[in-house]
């Protein structure tokens, strides 16, 4: 969330910022309803002021046994004002607070500006992609060919798009999560965590999914909570409406956790088998950060998730979104897209600075006591990447080691996580 006095001193920059997200936005009615509520403020201090002098003339008369009716019935008027002049102030504050809540961040300077991803622009490339000496399969048919993964069954148990992995499929899922949270805690640093996967309307406010994308949420209707699209909603909140002492900054976590999206309005040959799917895998990274130290966490955050694909030795681009392809609450978002021998360029990670954005949201401060004893307070910065997420590194795997067989050997990185199991063969 924007601060409304930053919006105020920096009205047109806040427009600007919206035109280069091609977001059409009335930012003048808020401003309008802030101008108000000062206004009625500014009076209602007045009125105080005057109450609070009736109250000691009333206080004085009495004390020389005179009349005090007169200046008892004016403060009774007075404070009646004050009570209806308060109520029209929370009126004004739930109206700005829709409104705020709905104003995405303010994309940095860095990020190219652009309507959709052919505005996107790629800054790095890692790795050789395969040549093969015959046709390569694409995933789904490999995973039926191997019987690892039944896409039919998944249906007939939940839905479309919720994949069932079986056998050697699903200790390949296990074996690539526990690989990535042994790099991210052993090598990286993060501190593991296993957070619950519902959350509750305030957690998925304080990280922007709501209001603005609940249609793309599975809400349980009887307790109003959401399964998690990501773990970055549930370990963000861990220090909701907290200080944090400055001198503990950065803050590095990282957890698996499944995740959940309805993607609302998706169709299409997407849908099919692992691209775009309604649960996945994925084992995210989260840090709070000093907001002078920000832009180097994010790039340190986004070699932690690059390091994942190095490892599996898949081939893979970085590029940083367009102002357009900004999700709503991010600064600036690199994407890591692996390179699939069939599928071609996949997304499987972004890596986001939100700034104080999402701090603000959900009131994450830090405190911070100066050598000559002042105590400075301010907002954290917080930033967030997949580290990495599953289904799309999957199909990569599959697609990239698979032999001309059908078989598909599994990256060296992952042997040890699968008792040595060098191939996957069909049953």
């Amino acid at each position: 969330m924007l601060d409304i006095r930053f919006i105020r001193e920096n009205s047109e920059i806040v427009k600007e910022a919206l035109k280069k997200r091609y977001i059409k936005f009335d930012l003048d009615e808020l401003l309008s309803l802030d101008n108000q509520r000062r206004k009625i403020i500014k009076e209602v201090d007045s009125l105080k002021h005057e109450r609070n002098k009736a109250s000691k003339e009333i206080g004085s008369l009495l004390k020389e046994g005179k009349d005090a009716e007169d200046k008892k019935r004016q403060m009774k008027t007075l404070s009646q004002k004050i009570k209806d002049m308060d109520s029209k102030v929370k009126d004004i504050d739930k109206k700005m607070a829709k409104i705020l809540y709905n104003i995405p961040n303010i994309p940095h300077n860095s990020v190219p500006i652009g309507r959709d991803d052919k505005s996107n622009k790629i800054i790095r490339e890692w790795g050789t992609k395969r040549r093969f000496d015959f046709k390569p399969q694409n995933h789904l048919y490999l995973a039926e060919y191997l019987d690892i993964i039944d896409f039919a069954r998944g249906s007939k148990i939940t839905g479309s798009n919720f994949p069932l992995y079986k056998g050697s499929g699903a200790r390949l899922e296990r074996a690539l999560i526990n690989f990535m949270l042994d790099l991210h805690t052993k090598r990286h640093g993060y501190k593991e965590l296993w957070p619950p996967s519902l959350v509750n309307r305030l957690s998925m406010t304080g990280t922007g999914q709501l209001p603005k994308l609940e249609e793309d949420m599975y809400r349980l209707k009887d307790d109003d909570y959401f399964l998690i699209p990501t773990a970055e909603v549930p370990v963000t909140n861990i220090h909701r409406d907290e200080f944090i002492d400055a001198d503990s900054l950065p803050l590095c976590y990282t957890a698996y956790t499944p995740c959940f999206r309805r993607e609302a309005g998706s169709y299409g040959k997407e849908t099919k088998g692992l691209i775009r799917v309604h649960q996945f895998d994925k084992v995210e990274l989260v840090k709070f950060v000093m907001p002078e130290d920000s832009y180097d966490e994010l790039e340190s955050l986004l070699k932690d998730a690059e390091e994942v694909l190095q490892l599996l030795e898949l081939p893979y681009r970085v590029c940083i979104l367009s102002t357009g392809e900004l999700s709503f609450a991010a600064a600036k978002c690199y994407d890591i897209e692996a390179w699939s021998a069939v599928s071609g360029y996949l997304e499987v990670s972004s890596c986001s600075n939100f700034e104080d954005f999402q701090a603000r949201r959900a009131n994450i401060r830090y405190k911070q006591t100066t050598d000559d004893g002042r105590e400075i307070k301010g907002y954290v910065h917080t930033l967030n990447g997949s580290g990495v997420a599953l289904a799309r590194t999957v199909i990569a795997i599959l697609e990239n080691y698979q032999q001309k067989d059908g078989s598909v050997v599994i990256p060296e990185v992952l042997q040890r996580y699968m008792d040595g199991q060098k191939v996957i063969k069909p049953a």
